[in-house]
């Protein structure tokens, strides 16, 4: 008989570790696995056998049943919260299923043992009952929350986490009092069965305001990035007053040269286009590509880094002033990377060590930003290092969606404490 029960552990094992891989996948999203997941579906497989073939007293044994599940939801990305949170979920179901199970195919008025090894040993066929129907009632179920859940992954203040984990906590409390002390009627399987329901609404309500939250922080993203473009469109506002005063201020000095020509003083015309000649260089910052949006932000770029001791290094060179790109899009991309490498380079603590450049080319079919500065830090990951700085991490986010709707693409490299920012932006017409 020892044998036919340990077949039957061995032949349940695989299928139940898929089935909560399965719910995991559904709650979580299977999106978010971490790499070389074998590994904790091998713990997983191991706990089984060890909750199943071991007689361990009844703490421990819960204690195994709670570290089981808990592996395989540890192979997901995602807060602390949630996944506890739907580990303890998919063990108030599985006890609920399993006392179902218990009511229907053994005779509880006898039924006296309380561990998996002690029921199994007990009844094998009963068991193998049991095992069948749990595995079948519980594919429904994921199935069923498979319908009510969207598979977010937004975190949430830890309050929410400790709200949500109350109702799975009693449950399980709730479940052990009725065996224990109700009498085992209809009305305890209407109980057992609202338990069961209960903990599928919350999967359904945890979700709902996961997703609140998220579109509270989306909202309060794109309110921060249109404060950013705003700023981006008064300096290039700024930029265009600059031009028409010095337009106007132009045809002055070009009154004044002509008088002196008709006096005959070339020194002191010559002496005054100097100065002149100096005073526009100063104003356009040597950045005078044609295009407005180009030399707005690089001539505001590059007063910030002289105020700041930062060496800059330009190269602009355009086929033509106009660019196929529509210019709140070109805003976005070159201004976000403009900002995120001028606050770099402000950030390095040895004044000869700071240093940005900013090459920018097209041909008659893209336009290509090459940014480099120099940094303090070494940057292993770039998901990691985008989250310390929401802002940043927002500013890349839409670099990388204008540069799908193109058809381009983004890339970062580090090496030699150089951060290198690339971007190609194929035009719509060429």
């Amino acid at each position: 008989m020892y044998i036919y029960y340990l077949l039957l552990i061995l032949l349940f094992g695989l299928p139940t570790a898929w089935l909560t891989r399965l719910y995991f996948d559904v709650v979580i999203g299977s999106n978010h696995r971490r790499p070389h997941t074998y590994l904790y579906v091998i713990a997983f497989i191991l706990l089984y056998l060890v909750y199943y073939l071991i007689n361990l007293p009844t703490t421990w044994s819960s204690l195994i049943a709670v570290l089981m599940i808990l592996s395989m939801s540890l192979s997901y990305r995602a807060p602390v919260g949630t996944l506890l949170l739907f580990t303890f979920v998919y063990l108030v179901l599985q006890t609920i299923v399993n006392a179902l199970g218990v009511e229907i195919f053994f005779d509880l008025f006898s039924y006296s043992v309380e561990t998996p090894y002690e029921v199994i040993r007990s009844n094998y066929v009963g068991s193998f009952k049991l095992i069948v129907f749990s595995f079948l009632v519980m594919l429904m179920l994921v199935q069923l929350i498979r319908l009510l859940a969207h598979r977010r992954n937004y975190p949430l203040p830890q309050r929410y986490y400790l709200l949500f984990l109350i109702i799975p906590l009693l449950s399980v409390w709730q479940i052990n009092m009725q065996y224990m002390y109700s009498i085992r009627n209809g009305y305890y399987v209407v109980s057992v069965l609202g338990l069961l329901f209960l903990n599928v609404f919350i999967v359904y309500l945890f979700n709902t305001l996961m997703e609140r939250f998220r579109l509270i922080g989306q909202n309060s993203d794109l309110q921060r990035q249109m404060d950013y473009q705003d700023a981006n469109y008064e300096k290039t506002v700024h930029a265009f007053k600059d031009i028409k005063r010095i337009i106007h201020d132009t045809n002055q000095h070009m009154l004044y040269i002509e008088e002196c020509v008709r006096r005959q003083e070339p020194q002191a015309a010559l002496e005054h286009i100097r100065i002149t000649l100096g005073k526009v260089e100063e104003t356009y910052h040597r950045v005078n590509t044609g295009n407005l949006v180009i030399d707005a932000l690089v001539s505001n770029t590059l007063s910030i880094a002289k105020s700041n001791g930062v060496r800059t290094d330009t190269r602009l060179r355009l086929h033509t002033p106009e660019l196929h790109i529509e210019r709140y899009d070109l805003c976005i991309v070159l201004g976000n990377l403009l900002d995120n490498a001028i606050e770099a380079s402000k950030q390095v603590r040895l004044a000869e060590d700071r240093h940005l450049s900013i090459k920018i080319h097209s041909s008659e079919s893209a336009l290509y930003i090459h940014i480099a500065n120099h940094t303090d830090r070494q940057i292993e990951d770039w998901n990691s290092s985008k989250r310390q700085d929401g802002y940043h991490g927002l500013g890349l986010t839409n670099i990388s969606r204008i540069c799908d709707k193109y058809g381009g693409h983004m890339t970062m490299e580090f090496h030699n404490k150089q951060v290198d920012h690339m971007v190609v932006l194929p035009f719509y017409d060429v």
